[in-house]
């Protein structure tokens, strides 16, 4: 994808969010992850995550805008991992919020199962840390990716938006190979006008040339 100032803006911090019954587990993982100055945040339920996540979308339809990923024990009390994620993944949330299951050996073959599903990775316990965090850091990069990527897509659409009734006919027929004696003769308008909204289209739009142009059209197209 064409990089745009979308596309450079600053993120918020990463997040880490970890769900898991066991306490000592919890505290574990939550002193790994930020002895590796990884923001963390525990739930000890599906529930409590779930209202947290409620709450946030709630405020925010667009959540998450910071990089994160969810560290999911399968087996809990109450709601399992594995509803929680199959929730996750019904609203699309597993993209921008890779999970990474943690797994008793029994699991193995239901977290494999997950992975098809659009789970990120498992882990089995006991784990190497090392291991671990490579995977979470590897997470939040593609948290990052997808996040951008939508920040991107909605700054395209937004530009496209902005365009007046005119400047928008003259971006269809370049975007349809017109020269401009052609787009002039089809709006019964001087090619004078026709040079001088072709120069206001790019500039809205932030390109150089018909090619960059439809590039960014084809980008709005594959993110609809």
């Amino acid at each position: 994808m064409t990089d745009t100032p979308a596309a450079r803006l600053p993120l918020g911090l990463p997040t880490v969010y970890l769900v898991d019954d066991e306490p000592v587990v919890r505290d574990a993982l939550a002193w790994l992850l930020r002895s590796r100055r990884l923001l963390c945040e525990a739930h000890a339920d599906a529930g409590s995550f779930q209202a947290m996540l409620d709450g946030a979308l709630a405020q925010d339809a667009a959540w998450p805008r910071a990089p994160c990923c969810l560290l999911l024990d399968i087996r809990m009390p109450g709601t399992s991992g594995l509803v929680l994620f199959e929730d996750l993944a019904r609203r699309g949330l597993c993209e921008a919020l890779p999970v990474i299951f943690l797994t008793g050996h029994g699991d193995v073959p239901t977290a494999v199962g997950a992975l098809k599903r659009g789970a990120f990775d498992f882990v089995e316990k006991p784990f190497s840390n090392n291991g671990l965090v490579d995977r979470v850091e590897q997470a939040l990069q593609a948290s990052e990716t997808v996040i951008r990527a939508r920040q991107q897509h909605a700054a395209l659409q937004q530009r496209l938006r902005d365009l007046t009734e005119r400047e928008r006919q003259i971006l269809d027929l370049i975007a349809r190979g017109d020269s401009n004696k052609q787009i002039a003769r089809d709006l019964d308008i001087s090619v004078r006008t026709v040079e001088v909204h072709r120069s206001r289209v790019f500039d809205k739009m932030g390109v150089r040339s018909a090619v960059e142009l439809a590039n960014r059209l084809r980008e709005l197209g594959a993110g609809s």
